[in-house]
């Protein structure tokens, strides 16, 4: 293990653009296979590129405002002293490695967002404390556990839902069938296993030890003296103000959980987050505060994401995903299509890297094969979630939100993540050969 992290890192380091560059690279690499493998002319993929360029405006406001909001509760009193209680706890640095690893997967398993920050800014208060651990390798145990699939998996969810695009072809899946089958908790549950015995071994070489020097979360708030201030000016450091604004999303939440039950969306999402977030800031003044410093964070979502919506729109205009999709089901057999399904969910992700999109585009080709070969549709479904979630481990769009916080660059985290994307890449695969033996 600590030969093949060696390999990966020199690799990453040497070969690894930064995030933008890779997705600028990336543009230019899509739009000449549109041309050359397709036979697309460059008016149509230049069209493709401008057309899907603002797909994602909404979706990257979106993600923007989970990480504000998920900054905003993190940067509250009480999740700082859940923080600082965590980090109390590990003795080496590799039990700390592990342990942020180990909740870092837990969030990430009640919601993405969320575990995206708790994990950066636990990575960010373990590598402060614990002497010898280094700090990309901590970050980089924190993104890792973005490989599980929970409560908001948005492919398996949707196909749980009546009315979903592909209904007339394979019917309701419940989650039953996919999210919570048995096997799909019992992978779960070993890929956390893995995740913590990888991460709680690896060690660097001394002289490569980076230590985290960044200020510490603070648990408390700091008493801003009010007198002779302008009442207006005090306002901004009292709390009311901010339970008063808590009381719109709590509301609009609390009918609209009466009304439809409980479903998770973003925009719900983002309203929940909202909500905590006035409930916890202890005033207008720290939320703002927050907020500026959350700011930060976004940069790379807001220039990146339009561009790989620009991949997106040429890798469908183009048909370069129905091609993708047909060359490996040409290979594939009863037996061996969820394998070529998570395979090529994988490859494709590294282009399209949005689970919902990437789903739009190729999901009704694999449904469809799996139909033709008589392959399990559940197995496939959570066969295309588990490689959309594969490649995200060494895809810096997914890791954008965590390197702001951390302040680090993809660059220094993706040796450690090729490293455990072969590691849980060969697990996956090989539970879903066990399954086409039973």
């Amino acid at each position: 293990m600590q030969t093949l992290t060696r390999y990966c890192l020199k690799f990453v380091q040497t070969c690894l653009p930064n995030a933008l560059l890779l997705a600028m690279a990336l543009s230019v690499v899509v739009f000449l296979m549109g041309m050359l493998f397709e036979g697309q002319s460059a008016a149509t993929m230049l069209n493709g590129w401008g057309d899907g360029f603002s797909n994602l405006y909404r979706f990257a406001m979106q993600m923007s405002l989970i990480l504000l909001t998920g900054f905003v509760i993190a940067k509250t009193p009480v999740v700082a002293r859940m923080i600082d209680r965590l980090a109390s706890l590990p003795t080496s640095p590799g039990q700390a490695a592990g342990l942020v690893a180990v909740v870092s997967m837990v969030t990430f398993y009640i919601n993405w967002g969320f575990g995206m920050i708790v994990g950066a800014f636990l990575a960010r208060e373990m590598a402060r404390r614990v002497p010898g651990l280094h700090f990309p390798l901590a970050v980089a145990a924190a993104y890792s556990g973005e490989i599980i699939r929970g409560t908001t998996a948005s492919i398996p969810l949707l196909m749980a839902s009546p009315g979903n695009f592909m209904e007339d072809v394979v019917g309701v899946v419940p989650i039953t069938e996919t999210l919570y089958a048995w096997w799909n908790v019992g992978l779960s549950l070993l890929l956390l296993l893995l995740l913590y015995t990888i991460f709680s071994r690896v060690k660097p070489e001394t002289d490569q030890i980076v230590q985290y020097k960044g200020e510490p979360l603070e648990n408390t708030v700091e008493k801003v003296d009010t007198r002779g201030m302008p009442w207006a000016e005090k306002l901004e450091h009292y709390r009311l103000p901010n339970l008063i604004l808590a009381l719109l999303p709590i509301g609009y939440l609390i009918i609209n959980f009466r009304e439809l039950g409980f479903t998770l969306s973003l925009d719900l999402v983002i309203l929940i987050f909202l909500a905590v977030g006035l409930l916890l800031q202890p005033s207008p003044a720290s939320l703002g505060a927050a907020v500026k410093e959350g700011i930060l964070a976004c940069r790379g979502i807001i220039i990146q994401f339009p561009l790989y919506a620009g991949i997106a729109g040429m890798v469908k205009v183009s048909g370069l995903a129905d091609s993708m999709a047909g060359w490996f089901v040409e290979i594939a057999n009863v037996h061996t299509f969820p394998i070529v399904t998570f395979i090529s969910a994988g490859i494709v992700n590294i282009f399209i890297p949005s689970g919902g999109g990437q789903w739009a585009i190729q999901g009704p080709i694999m449904l469809e094969a799996a139909q033709r070969l008589g392959a399990d549709i559940p197995q496939t479904i959570m066969a295309f979630t588990w490689g959309d979630a594969w490649t995200n481990q060494m895809q810096p769009f997914w890791a954008l939100p965590l390197l702001g916080v951390a302040g680090l660059s993809a660059r220094d985290i993706m040796g450690y993540c090729v490293m455990w994307t072969l590691v849980c890449g060969a697990t996956i695969m090989s539970v879903f050969v066990l399954l086409s033996l039973l």
